[in-house]
This record gives C-alpha cells, sequence and structure tokens, in this order.
C-alpha cells in the first residue's frame, strides 16, 4: 500500500505548502484512528487541510462552526416529527461524515462540547436512547485559537483525552508564501482536488497499521515513559492508559507511513510531544512541551 500512502501525501502537498510534518502527523492520526487537535491562529490552512483530506480519500466533508449558542442537536441531529407517516425520523446531524471539522471548539459551551465524546470515541450518536452510527473512517480535525481566550470555554480533560495528536501548523516560510500566491494565479485549489484513493483503501490502511510490528522494549519504553509522567513533581495530572494505547498506535502509523513494517524507538520520540502534551496538567501552568522534552533526556529506551 506504499503507493496509496505516497499518492496521498502528494495530493495534500498540491494544497498545504511546506507542511510535510503536519501532514505526516494528520495521517499518523488518520491510519491510527484517531482525531486531531489544532491550535494555532486564524489563517494557516486548518480548514483547507480538512477539505484537501476529505476531497482527497473521496469522503463526505461537513464543518461545524462553533459558537456558544451552539446546541448538542446540532452536532448530533435530532428526532423530527412526520405528519406523512405520522412517526418521528432521525434527522442526522453534521457529525455523519467521514473528516468532520469542528471549528474552534472551545467556543462552544461544555454541553456542547461534551456531545463530541461518545461520538469521538464509540463512532455513534445516542438520540432519545437510539444509538446511530457514523460513516467509516470517522475523523476529527478541531482547531482553537491560542491566543484569543475572551468569550471561549476551555476543553476539558476528557474532551482532549480524546485526541490522539495536538500540533499548529504555523506561518508559512517566504518562498512557500510565494508558491501559494503563484498556486492561485494557476488556479489550483481545492476544488480542482481530486481524489486519490477511496474509503475502502483508508480501512485497509487501518487495519495494515495495527499489523505493526512494536517490540517488547519498546513497549516498555512507551510505558516507562507514560508512567514517569505520574510521578513527575512537576505534573499534577499525568497521562491515562488512553493516552498509552493512543501513543502506541500512533507508533505503530509512523513505522507504516515510513515504509517499514516495525516501529523503531525514534517513531516513539518523534511522536511524543504530539500525543502526550496536550494531555498533561503542569503545576503552574509550566509549558508541557518543555516538560516532555526533559523526560525525553531522563527517560531511557533500554
Amino acid at each position: 500500500m506504499k503507493e496509496s500512502i505516497e499518492k496521498l501525501k502528494q495530493n495534500l502537498s498540491q494544497n498545504i505548502v511546506g507542511k510535510e510534518d503536519a501532514i505526516n502527523l494528520v495521517l499518523v492520526a488518520l491510519l491510527s484512528g484517531g482525531h486531531v487537535l489544532l491550535e494555532d491562529v486564524p489563517g494557516v490552512g486548518k480548514t483547507l487541510l480538512a477539505k484537501s483530506l476529505a476531497y482527497s480519500i473521496a469522503g463526505k466533508f461537513q464543518r461545524i462552526q462553533c459558537t456558544p449558542d451552539l446546541l448538542p442537536t446540532d452536532i448530533t441531529g435530532t428526532n423530527i416529527w412526520n405528519p406523512r407517516s405520522g412517526e418521528f425520523e432521525f434527522l442526522p446531524g453534521p457529525v455523519f461524515a467521514n473528516v468532520l471539522l469542528i471549528d474552534e471548539i472551545n467556543r462552544a459551551t461544555p454541553r456542547t462540547q461534551s456531545a463530541l465524546l461518545e461520538v469521538m470515541e464509540e463512532k455513534q450518536v445516542t438520540v432519545d436512547g437510539v444509538s446511530h452510527s457514523v460513516p467509516s473512517p470517522f475523523f476529527v480535525i478541531a482547531t482553537q485559537n491560542p491566543i484569543e481566550y475572551q468569550g471561549t470555554f476551555p476543553l476539558p480533560e476528557a474532551q482532549m483525552d480524546r485526541f490522539t495528536l495536538s500540533l499548529t501548523l504555523g506561518y508559512p516560510t517566504e518562498s512557500e508564501e510565494l508558491q501559494m500566491l503563484q498556486r492561485i494565479s494557476e488556479g489550483s485549489g481545492v476544488n480542482t482536488l481530486k481524489a486519490c484513493i477511496t474509503l475502502e483503501e483508508v480501512q485497509k490502511l487501518r487495519r495494515l497499521c495495527s499489523l505493526v510490528k512494536v517490540d517488547e522494549s519498546l513497549q516498555k519504553y512507551i510505558l516507562r515513559f507514560v508512567r514517569t509522567t505520574r510521578e513527575d513533581e512537576e505534573i499534577t495530572l499525568g497521562i491515562s492508559p488512553r493516552g498509552t494505547v493512543a501513543l502506541y498506535q500512533a507508533t505503530q502509523a509512523l513505522g507504516f507511513l515510513s515504509g517499514k513494517d516495525y516501529a523503531i524507538p525514534d517513531d516513539v520520540k518523534f511522536l511524543v510531544s504530539y500525543v502526550l502534551s496536550h494531555r498533561l496538567i503542569t503545576v503552574g501552568g509550566r509549558r508541557t512541551q518543555t516538560i516532555v522534552e526533559r523526560l525525553l533526556g531522563s527517560v531511557r529506551v533500554s
């Protein structure tokens, strides 16, 4: 399936200029069955990335713009009365998609944010006691602005723990921004992007990712790193078992994307900051990435 992966990367690169690591990380989350939180300022390509991915895999794309007046049923869907049949019928919400962009997720109220917990973990929503499965694959890309906090509701730990990875796109370099302008003049864009793989191929890639071998010594390294976060004096809340599983599966996916059928320590070291930083709560609000980097230097591979 290496050819399918390369086609997918090249397709995304047509719209996302110079963000190779970001593309790889998003694909890691997609293939490991997780979700992504993008924390960045407006206008750096978050929506473009989500749309490009949906178009590339021939998937259904939906976008939710979060506001304080957004209701849980605006996300999940609701039952409506059909006078012709004399019965209530379920009207699906925007979560019934393959790629779901939740823009400015921290502007939604905690009640609305909680409506996403079930669907992100169990790939279903429950309305009036009846469960409805969302399409497969189901992949969430949520965004929040790290600069502007007025009128926002910080995501609780339970919500943050649902995201496999958290990352930023950052501003492009001068040459990358020039390429963006040149592509606009050439008439290229997300609407001209064509699917390069199918949803069935994505499902196959996910199954193959789960077969990537992670040696027992590497498993123990992951466990040592995670358990160290639960004992560190600068951390008040360490990594949960869900975080352990997320790091393990992301490691498999990164190894797979690198063209290997096994994972190596460098895969774990590259991923720990992206997988673990947003899950930690530190003493005095200290920067979590700094603590993770310190732990990288102290936790031995073997």
